[in-house]
């Protein structure tokens, strides 16, 4: 029951395995896991059902979503934690409640006889195990396999908890990377590509730019990318203290890199990475991003046009034989776009541009 337990904490729905063996050990017709991920009152508090078996007919579930939920008699919360429970524990015969939810819920179920236990963990969070069958009571040795499993129990559900508050925290932050479209890519000191995110690996696959050679190494269509990506991995990988290192790799639609030292050197079950690359493409194209700086800030086309390359990180000298413009009008330009945007200077309109909503448009 152990191991099913641990890798229940995995499956989808989770403790799949471990509901059905749990079943078959008792002898039982049903087994449930019912849980709040959050402790009680939260306003994120939610009920987590699973369960192995024969549940409860579809017009007995509905009764009790619908209206029963609010007439439930069986005191989950004043449950002892750790101890079995039987039906007749549960349930005060002759309770108005307490006969209905054995008349109208329990024995239209087939679940005549049962076993609840409760679990809870120190951050208040409460599961229960409930077993039934139809006919034939629990015997003793149901009580006491409860009871052994709870402590097991509590520290999977508290596991269960700590996992879905990561990955829920991980979910929000990838959905805010992804509406920015950054992506990342980790590499060993060599250069190979150890890993990298579903944005990453589009970016590697299609290879318009970089891509992953044979050999597993980070490299580049063009010559030149190729070398500062070379130059970059080898200054990285020998000192991790070294400054991060920032490669163009491509402008229409625009395309960027930022190599930095990853800091981690301790894996767990994957190699630790030396190098992280986080990649930046734009899927608009220069003319979109131009027509909706012009919008957002009340530029010229020319001037919009400009603003973009400044944001890029070009200077005002090599921005302007880039647009077809002399460095004194690309100057006269700027002075107008950091009027309009209220920009101090570049440092500025590039942290306004970055902080816009075309940051997500």
């Amino acid at each position: 029951m152990i191991v099913p337990l641990i890798e229940g904490l995995l499956q989808d729905p989770p403790w799949r395995r471990f509901l059905d063996a749990l079943r078959a050990s008792v002898g039982g017709d049903y087994a449930s896991l019912v849980f709040r991920p959050l402790p009680l009152g939260t306003p994120e508090a939610r009920v987590i059902h699973l369960y192995s078996g024969q549940p409860s007919p579809p017009p007995v579930t509905r009764h009790y979503r619908e209206s029963f939920y609010l007439r439930d008699p069986v005191p989950y919360h004043e449950m002892e934690e750790g101890r079995s429970y039987r039906l007749e524990q549960l349930l005060q015969h002759g309770g108005a409640d307490h006969d209905a939810y054995l008349t109208q819920l329990l024995l239209p179920s087939g679940m005549n006889h049962l076993r609840m236990i409760r679990m809870s963990d120190n951050a208040g969070v409460s599961g229960w195990i409930t077993v039934t069958r139809r006919k034939g009571e629990f015997g003793t040795e149901v009580d006491r396999l409860l009871e052994q499993l709870a402590p097991y129990m509590r520290a999977a559900l508290g596991s269960f908890v700590t996992l879905e508050r990561e990955r829920m925290t991980a979910a929000v932050a990838c959905e805010a990377v992804r509406r920015m479209n950054f992506g990342w890519i980790t590499l060993d000191g060599e250069g190979c590509v150890l890993d990298a995110d579903p944005h990453g690996a589009r970016i590697l696959q299609a290879g318009d730019s970089i891509a992953r050679a044979k050999d597993g190494r980070l490299t580049a269509r063009d010559a030149s990318l190729r070398r500062q990506l070379v130059s970059a991995v080898r200054d990285l990988a020998i000192n991790p203290q070294a400054r991060p290192r920032a490669v163009v790799l491509g402008r229409e639609p625009w395309l960027d890199l930022l190599l930095v030292p990853s800091g981690q050197r301790m894996g767990t079950t994957q190699a630790a990475p030396a190098i992280v690359g986080y990649l930046h493409a734009d899927n608009w194209s220069s003319a979109d991003r131009c027509d909706q700086l012009a919008q957002l800030f009340d530029l010229a086309p020319s001037e919009a046009r400009l603003a973009l390359a400044l944001s890029r990180g070009m200077s005002i000298s090599e921005a302007a034989p880039e647009l077809g413009l002399t460095v004194e009008s690309a100057r006269t330009y700027s002075k107008r776009i950091y009027a309009k945007t209220g920009a101090r200077g570049q440092a500025d309109l590039v942290r306004f541009i970055h902080r816009s909503v075309l940051v997500i448009a």
